[in-house]
C-alpha cells in the first residue's frame, strides 16, 4: 500500500543519473511522479515509461531551473496533471569539475551557484505556496556527503549544496506549522551520473580509488537506488524534519 497521499512527487533533475532512480523509487513506493528535466528528453521519456509500467502516473515537464518563469510554468503544469504535489525532490545539478579552490574561475563558480543555489531557491518559491495549499508535504534535497567531510577539489559541489542545506533547515523551522517538512540526503560516491562521467574522463585514477575506498566502512561504491530509498524514507516519515541522511557507505567514520 502507498504511504503517500493522493498527488505526486515532483522530481527536479529527473533525467539525471541519480534523479531518475529517485523518481522510480517514489513510484515503487506508490506515488505518481512529475518529472522535471532540462535537455535530456529521451531519458525523461524512458523514466516515465518505466514508472507507468509500475502502474503509476508520470508526467514530463521541461524547465531550466535558473529561469524562474520556466520553473513556475513546470510546477503549474505538474499541479494540473496531478492535482496535489506532496513531495518536492531536488536532484538537479551539473557535472561538477574537480578543481582546487584556487583554480576555480569566477564564471564556473557563478554557473554552479546559479544552477544549484538559485535553481533550488526558484523551485522552493514556486512550490511552497502549493504545498501549503495542499495541507503540507515535504522537501527532499540531494546534497553532498562532502558537507560532513570535505573532499579536496570538490568545492564546486559541496559549497552550493551547503547553501541549500541552510535553506532546508530554514524551511523545516519556518514551515513545520504548515505541516511541511524538509530534509536532505547527503550523497557519497554513487555509481551513477556525475561519478561515472568523471571516471570516464579519467579524473579519478586507481590511486584515488584506493585511497577513497580505504575510508569507506562498506567497501563498494553506492548504488543510485540506495539514494532513492533514503529519499522515500525522508518523504514518508511524518516526524522527521531538518535532518540529513548520509548515504556514503560510512565514508570517514
Amino acid at each position: 500500500m502507498s504511504e503517500f497521499p493522493n498527488g505526486a512527487a515532483l522530481v527536479f533533475g529527473a533525467s539525471g543519473g541519480i534523479g531518475q532512480h529517485v523518481a522510480k523509487a517514489f513510484a515503487r513506493a506508490g506515488s505518481d511522479v512529475a518529472l522535471v528535466y532540462r535537455t535530456k528528453k529521451d531519458v525523461a521519456e524512458r523514466v516515465a515509461a518505466e514508472i507507468k509500467a509500475l502502474g503509476r502516473k508520470a508526467s514530463l515537464h521541461q524547465a531550466d531551473v535558473t529561469q524562474p518563469a520556466q520553473v513556475e510554468s513546470a510546477v503549474d503544469a505538474a499541479g494540473k496533471a496531478h492535482g496535489r504535489l506532496h513531495t518536492v525532490a531536488w536532484a538537479a545539478g551539473p557535472v561538477v569539475e574537480q578543481l582546487f579552490i584556487g583554480e576555480v574561475k569566477r564564471e564556473l563558480w557563478q554557473k554552479s551557484i546559479d544552477i544549484e543555489v538559485h535553481g533550488f531557491f526558484n523551485a522552493v518559491q514556486a512550490t511552497l505556496p502549493r504545498l501549503r495549499a495542499g495541507g503540507g508535504g515535504s522537501y527532499v534535497h540531494m546534497g553532498s556527503a562532502g558537507h560532513v567531510w570535505f573532499p579536496p577539489k570538490d568545492m564546486l559541489s559541496v559549497a552550493p549544496k551547503a547553501a541549500n542545506e541552510t535553506m532546508i533547515k530554514g524551511i523545516a523551522k519556518e514551515e513545520g506549522r504548515n505541516n511541511i517538512r524538509a530534509n536532505s540526503v547527503l550523497v557519497g560516491v554513487i555509481e551513477a551520473g556525475m561519478f561515472l562521467e568523471l571516471l570516464k574522463r579519467g579524473v579519478f585514477d586507481q590511486k584515488w580509488t584506493d585511497e577513497v575506498q580505504k575510508m569507506l566502512a562498506i567497501k563498494r561504491w553506492g548504488k543510485p537506488e540506495e539514494v532513492g530509498h533514503a529519499a522515500v524514507f525522508l518523504a514518508t516519515n511524518q516526524y522527521v524534519t531538518g535532518q540529513q541522511i548520509n548515504v556514503s557507505g560510512g565514508f570517514g567514520v
